[in-house]
């Protein structure tokens, strides 16, 4: 969800992966440069330094969703939590991979999501600006959401509490406990030669346990190199108008699971709040008329070329305001829609990031549980498959390699991170 703008119709689904942003994805191993002189990088799971970049990226996205979960208490005001996420990962991901390249250049690294946080029956990419944001109240059910990246691999996670110390119960326990049941059921799911079709499937069923409904219109996505949408997809809940292709998960991918559940419809409505989460649509070239215009849509492609953010983020708000229009009137700009339910409903996410390696599926984002000491739902699951599933192991399996040398293990040398495994 928190990765898939927004064309016109229908509400949640993305365009296909840009051909331009698929530069940066992996040729096979080995493979030479045009000129013959050396091989390309490898983009995937089989080079140990795009496993170390997702793992750095998934402790900075656990511990900055920690951080702003913590923060969620009565009276906060959303705007500022969202801009203290934000200014972590930026901390964060600042600390690592800081030496230049042969060619003087730095890394790219920062935030692959910006941070938001959307309350009730909002579904999701609530970032407000700074003047239009809102405050948190005991027992909203908040959902926090982020990414971050370092030389364009990303790590992805969202959470779903509910602010104050209240236990809750009846529809609100119910929608959490569902949408954390569902994210479970998938991470046992998402596994080599299992099919996605199998993982929306189970979202459908455990919904039907709670009572509640997958939102419509949700995607889980493939990530690659800079690429936060990629075209394989899990369906939160087909419809008749939307539909994706059947696949085989495979070894070395990585996905985005993003699981929504609804006690209502499932199905979102457009609200009156502004929204303020975009993409830049790659293909689209348009030569922009006004000064504001130029010097906003100028400021994204330095420095949003290929990734998601937010209006807070651009240096000059009034510039953001004025600009985002006119981009957006000529297709510039692809927008992540702020959707609601219908009043008094509520919604809950769990989203986590995970790895597919030769030893299993590695989970490397997400939170723990909600303590059932805060969240009581007095529903159980009924269906044996399921139970069955959920009673599985979800751990991948041990490496039997021999151990390398510690010191060859973990280096930290001005702030990287090297691995000699893959395998856990």
């Amino acid at each position: 969800f928190g990765s898939s703008p927004s064309p016109a119709a229908p509400p949640f689904l993305p365009p296909r992966e840009s051909p331009l942003l698929e530069l940066g994805t992996s040729p096979p191993a080995g493979t030479m440069s045009d000129d013959g002189s050396e091989p390309e990088e490898v983009a995937d799971l089989s080079n140990p330094d795009v496993t170390t970049k997702y793992r750095a990226c998934g402790d900075i996205i656990n511990k900055t969703l920690q951080d702003v979960c913590a923060k969620c208490v009565d009276g906060a005001d959303i705007a500022e939590l969202c801009a203290a996420g934000d200014a972590m990962m930026m901390e964060e991901t600042g600390k690592l991979y800081n030496k230049k390249d042969k060619e003087g250049r730095k890394m790219e690294k920062g935030i692959a999501f910006p941070t938001c946080i959307s309350v009730n029956e909002l579904v999701g990419h609530f970032s407000p600006l700074k003047g239009e944001s809102k405050t948190l109240k005991d027992g909203d059910v908040a959902k926090i959401d982020m990414a971050c990246h370092i030389d364009g691999f990303i790590a992805a996670a969202a959470h779903t509490i509910v602010v104050g110390k209240e236990k809750v119960d009846g529809k609100r326990a119910d929608v959490i406990t569902c949408a954390w049941n569902a994210a479970e059921a998938a991470l046992r799911l998402v596994q080599v030669g299992n099919t996605n079709t199998q993982v929306t499937e189970a979202f459908g069923k455990i919904a039907d346990e709670f009572g509640c409904k997958p939102m419509q219109g949700v995607l889980s996505h493939q990530l690659k190199k800079h690429v936060i949408d990629g075209n394989r997809t899990i369906i939160g809940a087909e419809t008749p108008d939307e539909k994706v292709d059947e696949f085989e998960f495979e070894l070395n991918e990585v996905y985005c699971l993003d699981i929504v559940m609804s006690t209502g419809e499932g199905k979102g409505k457009e609200t009156e709040l502004r929204n303020t989460v975009y993409k830049r649509a790659v293909e689209t070239v348009y030569n922009l008329k006004t000064q504001k215009a130029r010097q906003f849509i100028s400021e994204v492609n330095r420095r949003f070329p290929a990734l998601p953010f937010t209006l807070r983020a651009i240096e000059d708000e009034q510039v953001a305001r004025v600009g985002v229009s006119e981009a957006r009137r000529h297709e510039l700009l692809e927008e992540y829609p702020l959707l609601k339910e219908k009043d008094g409903q509520f919604v809950a996410q769990f989203k986590f990031t995970v790895l597919l390696l030769p030893g299993g599926t590695k989970k490397i984002t997400g939170l723990a549980a909600p303590s059932p000491e805060s969240v009581a739902s007095s529903i159980t699951i009924q269906d044996e498959e399921i139970k069955k599933l959920l009673a599985s192991s979800a751990n991948p399996k041990k490496s039997k390699k021999k151990k390398k040398d510690k010191d060859d293990e973990d280096k930290e040398n001005d702030g990287e991170v090297t691995m000699t495994s893959v395998d856990w």
